[in-house]
């Protein structure tokens, strides 16, 4: 596994010591799962934006309105 040297406030660095509260074994392993946490939320909010963008073109683009309904002309409802 790498290691990283890193700064963090106080107050941060407290929560840290906290660890064994949370249930993990170590700090690291506490740092480790906040960073894929933050991760999958940064990838998250940017799926949501993409699917803003989309519902904004396509509530704007009858053309690709009338596409799709003639794509899904005949599908089972």
């Amino acid at each position: 596994m790498r290691q990283a040297k890193f700064s963090v406030e106080e107050s941060q660095s407290l929560f840290l010591n906290s660890f064994k509260q949370y249930g993990f074994k170590d700090k690291s392993a506490m740092l480790r799962a906040a960073i894929d946490r933050f991760k999958k939320e940064i990838e998250l909010e940017s799926l949501k934006k993409s699917a803003d963008l989309y519902s904004e073109i396509y509530s704007e683009d009858d053309d690709l309105k009338a596409l799709t309904d003639t794509a899904v002309n005949g599908w089972p409802e």
